[in-house]
């Protein structure tokens, strides 16, 4: 390769040259990757490659069935869902082809009305219960690929929150007689989607609908979900597999249901995976997009995050992007802790929206503001073609000229910047997109020695959100004697080390009128008296 020159020349064909020496093509992929603006330098290259060797070998292993998730024991096979061939075993391999034909079949069904609703309707809407990957997998999906009038509108119970359940609700009304819910929990205990469930089918069932002949699990096979699936002869099930993570989980039945639903080509989607996989396994750091990538991201900070991840695609259909990197790269590289028990506090911060209107609302700063940040640019190079030009005013060339027009803005102040072209966004792009990304926080959570596949921080908030739910259990029973009590004494009686959580819990009781009340002044805590009503 031709040395490279300074990131921050000045000289434009040196600019040009430096451009030339880091620009990944694949003409069958349709897609560009442009580092030329990143902090990449000779010696960095040569720092990293004894790390890259570890890296290729890392993810060879992986691939071939290693326990890449030591912590909880588990192998890491998403990669398997769009090569199966690449499966462990001959059994695995065949299971997951049998998955996608099913639900293909499924879907495709359910589109045809074949498959209906109780009444003999067709399905009118699908309401779809899941959370995290579960949740930003499929809203990517239908937000990308779905086109106007095609397949199902879809609604989502991505929160506990009782005032989105109601909103969503409410917006299906009597339709939720026809609505086909698809519960997504892999574990079948979390609690967030149960709850969304226990909500969705007092909802059918207030309506006239047969819960049983609407709903649809994607789960682990015995999984607790599944056995409810089961018992109730649930219109259907789909598997979802132990080796494979919430945040890796858009290739399995969790995004590629929705996609057929929405009337996407899944078949093209995960080719677009597996051609970014094969150009993704090239063990050349500058010949390989991903490790490319990787090297622009431990450019950038220092090789532990010191710089945020400012995402921008230059499309409304990827407007979720930013969101859906957000799980995959923070919950996969922010960790305490290294492979060797070191603590390191790794993480690479993503935050973003879309082009060109998000640019007026942040641009200002990254251009003159903290330089702690990149940005990664996505631009799709084709344009719908029933848009056309009016008055001689056309609105993709707009858009391209913001895109342009902010990136040369950083460049000239030496922000850090790199790009993302796709010659068009389909679903075979849009599979190749999430797989390079995905390859990229693989290896770049070895060049860092992280383990990029458990999520103990995410454990540890649900456990103590469970040990705060069986608090407020205990501080109810307190209460129901009739007494009146302050802060201490509740503190006191339950052998807290502090009346904060209390105060937390006893705030949230009182406002929803739960036979709890409330006398004294909020903003004075010692003060406040409480009575079971």
């Amino acid at each position: 390769m031709t040395t490279l020159l300074p990131a921050t020349s000045s000289d434009p064909q040196a600019q040009w040259q430096r451009f030339c020496s880091l620009l990944w093509h694949d003409e069958a992929l349709g897609f560009w990757l442009d580092v030329s603006r990143m902090a990449i330098d000779q010696t960095l290259i040569a720092s990293l490659e004894p790390k890259f060797a570890k890296a290729f070998a890392a993810m060879t292993a992986l691939e071939a069935g290693a326990i890449a998730n030591a912590d909880e024991q588990r192998m890491v096979g998403h990669y398997w869902l769009r090569t199966p061939s690449l499966a462990p075993d001959p059994e695995a391999a065949a299971h997951v082809r049998a998955e996608v034909d099913r639900l293909e079949s499924f879907g495709l069904d359910v589109l045809a009305g074949r498959i209906g609703a109780p009444s003999g309707s067709s399905f009118t809407d699908v309401l779809w219960i899941g959370i995290g990957g579960s949740g930003l997998g499929p809203l990517l999906m239908i937000r990308a690929l779905q086109e106007p009038n095609a397949g199902l509108p879809f609604h989502f119970f991505d929160n506990v929150d009782p005032d989105g359940m109601r909103r969503t609700l409410a917006a299906l009304g009597d339709r939720l007689r026809t609505t086909l819910v698809i519960v997504v929990s892999k574990s079948g205990g979390t609690p967030e989607p149960h709850i969304g469930m226990l909500q969705a089918r007092r909802a059918v069932e207030a309506v006239g609908g047969t819960w049983a002949q609407q709903a649809v699990a994607i789960t682990m096979l015995g999984s607790r979900l599944d056995q409810e699936a089961v018992a109730g002869q649930w219109l259907a099930r789909f598997d979802m597999f132990d080796w494979v993570g919430g945040r890796t989980s858009i290739t399995s039945a969790v995004g590629l249901l929705p996609g057929v639903l929405i009337g996407a080509d899944m078949r093209r989607f995960l080719e677009g995976a597996a051609a970014m996989d094969a150009a993704t396994r090239v063990p050349d750091a500058l010949a390989n997009p991903a490790a490319l990538l990787a090297t622009a991201w431990y450019a950038a900070g220092g090789g532990q995050g010191r710089r945020d991840m400012v995402v921008l695609p230059y499309r409304d259909r990827l407007e979720v992007f930013s969101r859906y990197l957000q799980q995959l790269v923070m919950e996969s590289l922010g960790k305490k802790l290294d492979r060797d028990g070191a603590p390191v506090h790794q993480g690479l911060a993503v935050y973003g929206n879309k082009g060109s209107t998000d640019q007026h609302a942040y641009v200002q700063q990254l251009r003159d503001g903290i330089d702690n940040f990149f940005v990664t640019f996505v631009e799709v190079l084709e344009d719908p073609g029933d848009i056309p030009p009016l008055e001689g005013e056309n609105p993709g060339d707009f858009l391209d000229g913001f895109l342009q027009g902010t990136r040369t803005a950083l460049t000239e102040e030496g922000r850090q910047n790199l790009s993302i072209t796709m010659q068009r966004l389909d679903e075979h792009s849009l599979g190749a997109l999430i797989a390079l990304f995905e390859r990229a926080v693989g290896l770049y959570g070895e060049l860092v020695n992280v383990n990029a596949y458990h999520q103990p921080g995410v454990e540890a908030g649900k456990k103590a959100a469970s040990a705060l739910l069986d608090l407020q259990a205990r501080l109810e029973e307190r209460l129901a004697d009739g007494r009146e009590q302050t802060l201490a004494q509740l503190q006191a009686e339950l052998g807290l080390p502090s009346a904060d959580p209390l105060y937390w819990i006893l705030r949230h009781l009182c406002a929803n009128r739960r036979h709890i009340s409330a006398r004294g002044n909020w903003g004075q805590p010692d003060s406040l008296v409480f009575l079971h009503d």
